[in-house]
């Protein structure tokens, strides 16, 4: 499957973004999906994931409350909504995709075999 992330752009602190990733098959929520970021000098985060379904969601700590991951698979496409930005939320966003991956290894990035290109967000202060 082909990921292909979109939405990323610059934002002053406290707006919002939704972020989009197209996934290119028929997908049919055949795969578990996530958004990882990449800030610069600092290792890949996981910021939120969802289950085939989109029954189910986890979050990390810091984006809960303020960042909603939600799922279409009629239209293969996964969404991020981010409200109450912060600048600490500026990084690359990245969406992951994987068929097999288990719960206790829905935040670890390297258990993901898919991956978009990444889109930029920038929140200014």
């Amino acid at each position: 499957v082909q990921l292909q992330a979109s939405g990323g752009g610059l934002v002053q602190a406290g707006g919002s973004l939704r972020l989009s990733c197209a996934a290119s098959g028929r997908t049919s929520g055949s795969y578990v999906m996530a958004w990882f970021r990449q800030a610069p000098g600092k290792e890949r985060e996981f910021v939120a994931a969802i289950g085939r379904s989109g029954g189910s969601t986890y979050y990390n700590d810091s984006v809960k409350g303020r960042f909603t991951i939600s799922r279409d698979n009629n239209k293969n496409t996964l969404y991020l909504q981010m409200n109450s930005l912060k600048p600490e939320d500026t990084a690359v966003y990245y969406c992951a995709a994987d068929r097999g991956i288990i719960l206790s290894s829905i935040s670890n990035s390297r258990r993901y075999y898919y991956w978009g290109q990444g889109t930029l967000v920038t929140v200014s202060s």
